[in-house]
């Protein structure tokens, strides 16, 4: 007996694990070729079998029927030690941006080796290394429904990004980061002479309504503190900035829309991140090595920051969710807004095609901050007709807590009228923007004829800039909502007080 309880304790000791070849797919390959999802599946269950610390779950499946798959890494049950700080890491939403997969994968199999599985004493992380197999397999951008995945979070569309936000609304990390690859190649830039050079590219969140204090912990404090990781482990690194070329077009912090992996996760409190390491020339295997290796170091320091600053951002983002939740009728809530410039200057650096070597370019026209254009108070919540199916379907695929409204006439109603439908320019695009009037409203006649969606929830910002028919980021700048708005008529959802 004594001998067989040896020989398990042997078996399952890290040491024993680490004597199986754990070799990730890309270092096999010699980077030579991306991961297969073949491949990917067969390895990840190869670490799940080989170490206590990891669990592989589905947590749906593509459009063309391949498994989506999460990597739990918990040295507990996962999600059940209420001490410990949850971390979410989701990569390859675009099937061309290889290199986030492959760091992925070269992250997992470090995260199992034993000098790390301290991580574990505070973290449970949840890792899902590609969001979109189907188009990764045909190395190409959108899912197989030519969906763009990262343009979709808002309207949860596809089943990609509905099973993302699922398991996120199961378990409600406090810490997300969503991995992405840039590609500075393009023939403007070549044509001004330089292009972006940085191995990895770090943004946060920048919509308005997201916690200042979470805004201001992630550029003051996470932000440098990954770039001096990164620079220690010889990765060149920048804050995430699209836009220019400078002097042609203006330089931004990305975008404040909602209806991104980073801004759809952070509109709920949390303490959400896009990382994008530079892409290859060719779109596809060139430099495939140091870029996958940037996106896994660029993982890592963010595990590591979380480690150390635990419980700091736990608190916080538990405060913030709890305003977010119990927060008061009539504050201001900014429904459409403008990059602007506040005087500063950017000296962003750049890769010379004249010298050849790296340079650095003062951007004179540089826009960091985010200003509202147009603020609403916040209602108690939405009236939605309940013949609208559409609605009800998007409010159920976004999990929002709703019912039944009974005929209480104690509240206030307000109905938009609108007046006509006018457009605005949103980063470039041209959008919908209607002139409109606010009415008082009766309590209406068939008022069993809606649902009532409170505003006091986790998503109450989010509810808000769907719901209301001005919100630049909205359901009605979607082509499938469009009809919501029309000239001369009421706007179906009403506004509860």
């Amino acid at each position: 007996m004594k001998k067989i309880i040896t020989t398990l304790i042997i078996l399952t000791s890290p040491a024993f694990l680490f004597c199986q070849d754990l070799t990730p797919p890309p270092v096999k390959n010699n980077f030579l070729k991306v991961t297969s999802y073949d491949e990917l599946s067969s390895y990840i269950h190869l670490l799940d079998k080989a170490s206590d610390l990891l669990k592989v779950k589905g947590i749906g499946q593509s459009v063309e029927g391949r498994n989506l798959y999460a990597m739990m890494f918990s040295s507990t049950q996962f999600g059940n030690d209420k001490s410990k700080i949850k971390v979410l890491f989701f990569a390859q939403q675009h099937g061309n941006e290889q290199s986030g997969k492959e760091g992925a994968l070269l992250l997992a199999q470090v995260l199992l080796k034993p000098e790390n599985r301290y991580l574990f004493d505070r973290i449970d992380f949840m890792l899902v290394p590609q969001v979109n197999p189907d188009g990764s397999e045909l190395n190409e951008r959108r899912n197989a429904n030519d969906a763009d995945l990262n343009r979709n979070h808002l309207v949860l569309s596809e089943p990609e990004t509905m099973a993302l936000h699922e398991i996120f609304d199961r378990y409600l990390f406090e810490v997300t980061m969503d991995v992405h690859e840039y590609f500075p190649y393009g023939e403007e830039w070549k044509n001004y002479g330089y292009r972006k050079n940085s191995d990895l590219a770090l943004g946060s969140t920048t919509n308005q309504n997201v916690s200042e204090a979470i805004r201001e912990l992630s550029d003051d404090h996470y932000l440098p503190f990954i770039f001096k990781y990164l620079s220690d482990r010889q990765f060149s690194s920048f804050v995430y900035c699209p836009g220019g070329p400078p002097e042609i077009d203006y330089i931004r912090h990305s975008t404040f829309d909602i209806n991104d992996g980073r801004q759809s996760l952070g509109i709920q409190n949390t303490f959400s991140f896009i990382q994008e390491g530079m892409n290859g020339e060719d779109g596809f295997i060139e430099n495939l090595q140091h870029r996958a290796e940037g996106q896994m170091n660029g993982m890592r320091g963010m595990l590591e920051y979380v480690y150390i600053n635990k419980d700091l951002i736990k608190s916080l983002v538990a405060i913030e969710r709890k305003k977010l939740i119990s927060g008061i009728s009539g504050q201001e809530v900014s429904i459409q807004s403008i990059h602007t410039g506040n005087g500063q200057k950017l000296d962003i650096p750049l890769f010379s095609y004249y010298s050849g070597v790296d340079s650095v370019i003062t951007v004179n026209d540089y826009r960091p901050v985010v200003k509202s254009l147009y603020d609403v108070k916040k209602p108690a919540g939405y009236l939605i007709p309940k013949k609208l199916t559409m609605l009800v379907e998007w409010a159920n695929r976004q999990s929002l807590e709703f019912s039944s409204f009974k005929n209480n006439c104690n509240y206030l109603f307000e109905q938009y009228f609108i007046n006509v439908i006018d457009s605005i320019d949103f980063e470039g695009d041209i959008i919908v923007n209607p002139s409109v009037d606010i009415q008082q409203s009766e309590c209406p006649a068939c008022a069993g004829g809606y649902y009532f969606i409170p505003a006091n929830q986790l998503k109450g910002n989010l509810i808000i800039l769907a719901l209301e028919p001005k919100s630049m980021l909205g359901l009605v700048t979607y082509k499938n909502y469009a009809h919501l708005l029309k000239t001369g008529e009421a706007f179906p959802i009403l506004r509860v007080y």
